[in-house]
């Protein structure tokens, strides 16, 4: 299969591209190459003869119109997007400029790709979201969201895919593109930018540095491998129905806090150090605004009707994680110098 992926350079989309290109897929890479692409991510495929890459901004939308011409994909699986809550808040223009315009220019030139190849039944236009724009729930409470969850988002980065999301379901009713909408749950893993908890905290106990936990600490997520994710998204490709929506998730729950200590231990395991050495470095900071206190999504849809669960368990994803980040520092220590990593972002 000929599949376009835009963000093929961050860290989902890059998960993506190795497992399509490892699965025989053909793939088309478009990326804008922000501050959090990384092209060195893709270095085991890309010199694969199934691989291209396009260094296009999707608020160009002339050249999606050429590569999509120029590449004829199969399907498109739509990962491109500005993700980081904190920087949302510091300033959205970006996140609105590329979530909502940037999706309405690959939704048109998709659309009028589609229709000039006679609409084909098994094209399809998947387009990733987050579970964020649900909002958050009680702390307390066995409440999941469903797919048919209202939408409440609190953040600025959650309603910019909140609005991206409408587009694509009024694309799909109004015009019949054929669309599937995936929300996901916080995903980790190797190769994630070192601004997102995870591997701020593996970087900062590696270095020995404070590790900043927000407010109590207490906010719960559910984590999923990003190499699970992955394949999800590509089974969906060929299994999804046309017009539905699909939860990502691994099915665990754990605060900010709890995941901080777990990765402390293994790193003191690593340095040889004495148990809860690294933990000493945990620092509460005052807290982000609107900050969601628990997210939780139920993912028997994609369990029941495609028969997909996660393969990673999470303990032994996490060790893996810290590890590899342990064994690639060549690969995340020049990202340090980048706009804004290391500093305290969405403090009003």
């Amino acid at each position: 299969m000929k599949i376009l992926i835009t963000g093929g350079a961050g860290f989902i989309g890059s998960a993506v591209i190795r497992k399509a290109i490892h699965d025989g897929h053909i793939i088309c890479n478009i990326d804008a190459l922000t501050y959090a692409s990384s092209l060195d991510s893709l270095l085991s495929v890309a010199e694969s003869n199934n691989y291209y890459f396009e260094h296009i901004d999707l608020r160009e939308r002339k050249k999606i119109d050429q590569v999509l011409e120029k590449f004829q994909p199969d399907s498109i699986i739509h990962l491109a997007a500005e993700s980081h809550v904190d920087r949302s808040i510091d300033d959205a223009s970006n996140f609105i400029t590329t979530n909502i315009n940037g999706t309405f220019n690959l939704l048109e030139s998709s659309r009028n790709y589609w229709e000039s190849c006679g609409k084909p039944k098994d094209f399809r236009f998947i387009h990733i979201s987050t579970d964020e724009v649900f909002g958050s729930l009680e702390y307390e409470s066995d409440i999941q969201f469903e797919e048919d969850s209202n939408y409440d988002p609190n953040s600025p980065y959650a309603s910019s895919k909140a609005a991206a999301d409408h587009l694509v379901q009024a694309w799909n009713k109004t015009y019949g593109l054929p669309v599937i909408i995936t929300h996901s749950s916080n995903n980790y893993g190797p190769y994630q930018f070192p601004e997102k908890l995870i591997p701020v905290v593996i970087i900062n106990a590696l270095n020995n540095k404070s590790i900043p936990i927000y407010g109590d600490g207490k906010n719960i997520r559910d984590w999923i491998h990003v190499d699970d994710h992955a394949e999800a998204l590509l089974l969906l490709l060929e299994k999804g129905k046309n017009g539905d929506n699909y939860n990502i998730g691994g099915r665990t729950e754990i605060t900010n806090l709890a995941i901080t200590n777990q990765i402390c231990d293994i790193v003191d395991c690593i340095k040889k150090v004495h148990e809860g050495s690294s933990a000493k470095l945990i620092t509460f900071v005052e807290d982000r605004p609107a900050h969601d206190r628990r997210y939780a999504i139920n993912t028997d849809k994609l369990y029941s009707h495609l028969n997909w669960s996660p393969r990673i368990a999470f303990e032994r994803g996490l060790e893996q994680t810290v590890h590899w980040y342990f064994e690639n520092q060549d690969w995340w220590r020049p990202l340090l110098s980048r706009s804004g990593v290391g500093d305290r972002l969405g403090k009003l």
